[in-house]
């Protein structure tokens, strides 16, 4: 990782890109709500406009960034506490990504809510919780990065609630508020240890000095230890991990905008700030097993449960939460810039799944629904599964990509394999013709190859912006990994054997369970109610 330098002489229409953006989108905290109500539909046109006006400069900023490179400012404060920005390809595609999706999800929420006597004060929480993305995608020191964090939850709080005569929403939104508490938590203690390792809260002097520790070898100092686990903690708390994601699917009463940019933007915070901080984290191979661990349990979990979702937005809420698993998995086996890219792919995808949800029910109607069809021989699934993998490893071996130097980019094709498996699997049961399993493996390895062609496109990329995390893994990693492969491969043979199980009583009563996510929501709210009382509802 090449750290960008503190002393740059950038043109000053580039520094203004890089700030314009946050602050007009913050501006809106300072138009009054009853202001705001009155004049509702213009200022939500307002808004629009600005927001698009905010993703022109961000475009502008990304290109200043290619000619001018990255940009450290210091800014306001006292002694060594300063806040400032620190704008490398990371913020920039971070930049980018956010403000094209608050743009699209402004002008949405103008037409979403037109008429509504709220629309005002709904467009205005909507910018500023816009505008405090933007700033942590920018921040240059660790107190920015936590302030912003801590206003974009509080502002989220302000559209979750945006109906108080909903009990559900208003308990949903406690649940999460008391879970996002704990998450500034740990941001704080961070904060206290980074103080104590480094003197500094700065970026540039943090990871400048983490470097030089890495390079020296020997075992992290204790401080940094504890603050790679409070940061991996406030990122799986941040990003609905289990236990504590049940409050994302309890959030659907919420307008569709806010579904959208919550889904879409706002749970990608976790992961971010994994790939931000991933200078000090790497030096914490516990912190990285744990949080591959929990991703990977997370990501299961969820898509069980969301195959037992009639509900259309809850099972889109429950593929959110098992695609921020995925992204923990490739952060904690060290694919940072894997992270982005899935960051990127899925904000894409989320943003406009929520935004049509609303014509959902009418494209069922002449949707292709696939045959009943028996349980997958298990000889058929070792013809599938050894296809799968002699097709996705001899890709891989085209971008030479070994496990011993590849191994977490490896481990995420091999849970490409499984899916791809199971793809191949479903065009041989739906007609026994060869030709579409030679179609299946056709397309099969065109994605295959754009999996490690893009992989190795955003690893150049972000090159100097991630740390690089090559460590000779202890068997204590390795054994991690085995595990994840086999849970991945335990739920290929769950699915390609459930229409057998389906029919058993066992069957039966694991999906009444399931499609009440095992009851773990239930107790969260009854612990809420415990906390808040009468006023959680």
């Amino acid at each position: 990782m090449n750290l960008p330098s503190t002393d740059p002489t950038h043109p000053i229409f580039f520094v203004s890109a890089v700030a314009a953006g946050p602050l007009v989108m913050l501006a809106a905290a300072l138009v009054p709500s009853r202001l705001a109500n009155r004049h509702g539909r213009r200022f939500a046109a307002l808004a629009s406009w600005l927001s698009l006006g905010v993703f022109v400069v961000a475009l502008s900023a990304g290109i200043g960034f290619l000619f001018a490179g990255p940009l450290v400012a210091g800014g306001l404060g006292v002694g060594s506490v300063r806040i400032g920005v620190y704008f490398d390809m990371l913020s920039a595609v971070m930049l980018l990504l956010v403000s094209f999706l608050g743009a699209v999800v402004v002008r949405f929420a103008g037409n979403y809510l037109a008429g509504d006597p709220q629309q005002g004060k709904f467009t205005k929480w909507l910018c500023v919780t816009i505008g405090s993305v933007l700033v942590l995608c920018i921040s240059g020191d660790l107190l920015m990065f936590t302030l912003s964090w801590t206003a974009t939850s509080l502002s989220l709080h302000k559209l979750l609630t945006f109906h108080p005569d909903r009990p559900a929403a208003m308990l949903a939104a406690r649940k999460k508020f008391l879970i996002s508490r704990l998450g500034d938590a740990c941001l704080v203690g961070a904060l206290v240890m980074t103080w104590q390792c480094f003197g500094t809260w700065n970026f540039t002097e943090m990871f400048a000095a983490a470097a030089v520790l890495r390079e020296q070898g020997g075992a992290y100092p204790s401080c940094l230890g504890w603050t790679s686990v409070l940061l991996v903690a406030g990122a799986l708390l941040k990003s609905a991990q289990f236990p504590f994601h049940s409050w994302l699917p309890d959030t659907m009463e919420t307008p569709t905008p806010v579904s959208a940019l919550m889904h879409a933007g706002i749970i990608n915070a976790g992961g971010f700030l994994v790939v931000r901080l991933s200078p000090i984290i790497a030096g914490a191979p516990a912190a990285l097993n744990a949080l591959a661990v929990v991703g990977a349990f997370t990501a299961l979990f969820a898509s069980l449960v969301m195959l037992t979702q009639t509900s259309v937005k809850r099972s889109l809420a429950y593929s959110t939460i098992a695609q921020m698993g995925f992204m923990m998995l490739q952060c904690g086996l060290g694919a940072f810039a894997l992270a982005v890219l899935h960051i990127v792919a899925h904000s894409l995808y989320k943003a406009h799944a929520f935004l049509s949800s609303g014509s959902i029910v009418s494209m069922t109607r002449s949707a292709w629904v696939p045959s009943e069809r028996p349980g997958a021989h298990p000889l058929i699934l070792v013809i599938t599964l050894s296809s799968a993998i002699a097709l996705t490893w001899g890709v891989g071996a085209i971008f030479k990509l070994s496990p011993a130097s590849d191994a977490g980019v490896m481990l995420l094709g091999a849970v490409f394999m499984m899916g791809l498996a199971h793809l191949l699997w479903n065009l041989w049961a739906s007609s026994h013709r060869s030709s579409l399993v030679d179609w299946g493996l056709l397309v099969g390895g065109g994605v295959a190859i754009a999996y490690f062609a893009l992989h190795a496109a955003f690893e150049k990329l972000l090159a100097s912006s991630v740390a690089s995390y090559t460590p000779l893994r202890s068997p204590l990693e390795f054994g991690v990994m085995a595990m994840v492969v086999l849970l991945f491969m335990a739920v290929l043979v769950l699915q390609s054997q459930l229409p057998c199980w389906s029919a058993t009583r066992l069957g039966r009563v694991f999906y009444v369970h399931a499609s009440q996510a095992f009851y773990l929501g239930q107790f969260a709210n009854r612990l809420t109610l415990a906390i808040y009382g009468k006023k959680a509802v």
